[in-house]
């Protein structure tokens, strides 16, 4: 049997030893790392990196969706690495509410400036 296909964000990275550590802390492991890209994951999601030295994290308009069967996990993960619960600046983490779809987001601003949606799916079927 073949396995799905999937999509995996590509996001920038202004330094991958930065970018590494700071995914690392969440619980990220490394795949691969050459000078040109990075790939990290954890419980299966999947975000890969490519080198952006010169980005403005002030500017940066780089998201994605991180899709969590255990939000809470990350959540926690977040807090543990001492991301810190803010409004403004980087790395950042707005804790979970529900939005007007229902859903239960929480919003991670890394490094770099890069916005990851962390979407709650741990729903009843």
């Amino acid at each position: 049997m073949s396995s799905p296909d999937f999509a995996t964000p590509n996001l920038p990275s202004r330094a991958f030893d930065v970018t590494e550590a700071f995914y690392g802390a969440l619980g990220f492991g490394r795949d691969y790392r050459s000078p040109g890209w990075l790939i990290m994951s954890r419980h299966g999601a999947m975000l890969e990196f490519f080198p952006y030295p010169d980005l403005d994290p002030a500017t940066s308009s780089f998201g994605c969706c991180l899709r969590s069967r255990n939000l809470d996990d990350l959540i926690a993960a977040c807090r543990k690495a001492s991301v810190p619960v803010a409004e403004t600046g980087w790395p950042r983490l707005h804790l979970p509410k529900r939005d007007s779809s229902g859903e239960r987001i929480a919003y991670l601003v890394d490094p770099d400036g890069t916005l990851l949606r962390l979407v709650d799916e741990d729903r009843p079927d």
